[in-house]
């Protein structure tokens, strides 16, 4: 052979291997290994999105979410990647701020839709409105009763009209209720599961299952009427009953979206994908409970738990029933945080062999990120139907009102539970309820997790005062509840406070009382109690004093209603809550068994009635201060 046609020879190898390499590389750049023996299936996953389809501020030091943003995001986690899915694990509406609850979040749902999601767990706040609500949310269909006084759907029709078709469309993406069953049928309200398949290059079908559900507990997280002829079941049956069904459908990647959470150990994460089990030098048990449970009892065919409900934001691995350690995520809240999962596949058995996962901040700075115009557009026009309403100025603060738990008086003890926008809400409530016309209530609360913001000045630098706006105060309150004035004895009102504590099962003429967690009321001016951590069930509150004021401020009556323990009244007293409450939500259930109940106003009519009072200028109050000596706080104290 001639040293001419080796050279030759030669060449045409090296081309044909760098053609090879070139082809392999290519696969591999679009999600697919060498061979196929491996595809990666890209997951893009957020969590309680909450209707936030405005940026909800700065996180991280970044402006941060949009639905416009949000959309950008998902899609530049789709570039290069083929087989990708798109999903929320719950919670995508409800206690949504104005520009979306107004209108029953039909925004969130047509921004949604054209963000490409596929797939959502029903969280406990899609059940708010029951059923018929979320039915409508999926199929399509005009809000029953109309639109803040406009027709009954919105479009053309009206003014300003919102670039998407009339009547409403409904999701185009599928809802997920695995345990949520129709007491009627026994079905579950929506498919247990939904499964997506793709073909690889060389023909082969690969599938990925995703089940979808809330936590067992949203019955007590709801208005009782909300959940009227629903069941809600345990989590980790649900998902091991289904596991069999999915295999025999030839499904061997399976994920589960799960509206549940935990919080961390650590009292400070380190970052977004932190995942901290321990508190101090020791693994705390607690340590995102109840999801560090549920995952321990899963099947070992559950490759992937996208979590939510708790508004945090991690990225683990926990052991699942077998002990081997399956990735386990969380993505803030409001659309502040995206996280992209990749799943490696085996493409013979369909197996799940490897993984990687990370949180990534919704970055409203980026300047590689392209938002969607059609969008912008969308939300534009429903910002523009309420701004008049949204940018009302009610009130005038001096500080910021946070609802974040104050500082116990001992260290040691932690924080109390009382909270400073809790005890606003609950004086606004006394402030509508308290003239005898009006319901003559003596005391009001507002359940803690009903308040859902803070007033503050987002700005940098926050200055004060501080105009607060009518939709900040939806955003704090936006459940459009009305109050309820009631007649409790005192037993009853030692009761209620005695339910506020996981573990105690109380009998109360409802029956057994079992908390799933502390949920601590919010009191009104001149109420006060304390509670001991170490008290035993139903013997956690120590004191409880009704302290009444006269027009200069001075003490007019005490009434001592429980002593060192011990009920130390036998009165009746006028109390106000909201209808969730009265109705036995988070598991009040003795205000059931109220007398004399009287309806009032909405609450959030109530706080802005009540803060009209600070608005300036106004020159007897430059304004609402949070720690004014008037507010008689501390209101709740936390014992050893």
């Amino acid at each position: 052979m001639s040293m001419q046609l080796v050279v030759n020879s030669m060449k045409i190898r090296i081309l044909i291997a760098g053609l090879f390499i070139a082809l392999t590389s290519a696969c591999a750049f679009q999600g697919v290994s060498t061979e196929e023996m491996t595809i990666t299936i890209r997951v893009i996953a957020f969590n309680d999105f909450h209707g936030y389809l405005q940026s909800p501020g700065d996180f991280l030091g970044k402006a941060a979410g949009g639905v416009d943003y949000l959309a950008a995001y998902v899609n530049s986690f789709k570039h290069n990647q083929p087989y990708h899915v798109v999903v929320s694990a719950g919670d995508l509406t409800g206690a949504s701020p104005l520009i979306s609850g107004t209108f029953h979040d039909e925004g969130t749902i047509e921004t949604i839709n054209r963000l490409g999601l596929e797939f959502n767990a029903v969280g406990n706040h899609e059940f708010d409105n029951g059923k018929d609500e979320i039915l409508r949310k999926q199929e399509g269909g005009c809000y029953p009763g109309g639109v803040i006084g406009q027709d009954t759907c919105l479009g053309s029709a009206n003014p300003n009209p919102v670039p998407v078709p009339s009547p409403f469309e409904g999701a185009k993406f599928k809802y997920l209720s695995a345990n949520v069953v129709v007491n009627a049928t026994g079905k579950t309200l929506f498919p247990a599961y939904g499964i997506k398949s793709f073909l690889t290059q060389s023909g082969r079908k690969i599938s990925i299952g995703l089940i979808g559900m809330t936590l067992k507990d949203t019955s007590r997280m709801v208005s009782p009427i909300s959940a009227n002829g629903l069941s809600f079941l345990d989590e980790v049956q649900t998902v091991n009953a289904l596991v069999p069904k999915l295999r025999a459908l030839g499904v061997e990647a399976i994920v589960v979206l799960l509206h549940q959470g935990g919080q961390q150990g650590s009292t400070e994460p380190n970052s977004i994908n932190d995942c901290s089990l321990i508190s101090g030098e020791e693994d705390d048990p607690k340590a995102l409970q109840p999801l560090r449970q549920i995952v321990e009892g899963l099947d070992d065919a559950v490759d992937l738990v996208i979590s939510g409900h708790t508004h945090k934001e991690f990225t683990c691995q926990l052991p699942n029933k077998l002990g081997r350690l399956i990735p386990v995520t969380q993505a803030g809240s409001y659309g502040r945080l995206l996280t992209h999962i990749d799943l490696t596949i085996d493409t013979t058995t369909g197996d799940v062999t490897d993984s990687t996962f990370q949180n990534v901040v919704v970055d409203r700075t980026n300047p590689t990120i392209m938002t969607d115009s059609n969008i912008q557009a969308i939300v534009a026009a429903y910002h523009a139907k309420i701004s008049p309403v949204a940018e009302r100025v009610v009130t005038t603060i001096l500080g910021p009102v946070l609802n974040t738990e104050l500082p116990a008086q001992s260290p040691a003890t932690g924080t109390t539970g009382e909270m400073p926008m809790g005890d606003l809400i609950a004086d606004a409530m006394l402030s509508a309820t308290a003239s005898t016309s009006l319901g003559g209530a003596q005391i009001a609360f507002t359940n803690s997790g009903g308040v859902r913001s803070s007033y503050a000045n987002k700005n940098t630098p926050s200055t004060y005062p501080y105009p607060v706006t009518y939709g900040d105060s939806f955003s704090v309150q936006p459940f459009g509840n009305h109050l309820i004035t009631m007649s409790l004895t005192a037993q009853q009102l030692k009761d209620l406070l005695e339910m506020q504590f996981p573990g105690n099962a109380c009998l109360t003429p409802s029956g057994i009382n079992f908390q799933d967690k502390q949920r601590l009321l919010q009191p009104s001016n001149g109420f006060y109690f304390s509670w001991s951590e170490n008290g035993t069930s139903c013997n956690k509150i120590r004191e409880v004093i009704l302290t009444t004021y006269d027009s200069t401020g001075n003490v007019a009556s005490t009434d001592m209603i429980v002593r060192n323990g011990v009920l130390n009244s036998t009165k009746h007293y006028r109390v106000t809550v909201n209808n969730y409450m009265a109705e036995g939500g988070d598991n009040f259930t003795v205000l059931k068994n109220s007398s004399e109940n009287r309806l009032g106003v909405k609450d959030i009519d109530a706080t802005v009635d009540y803060l009209a009072q600070f608005k300036t200028p106004n020159p007897n109050n430059p304004g609402y201060d949070t720690n004014a000596i008037s507010l008689h706080k501390p209101r709740i104290n936390k014992l050893p």
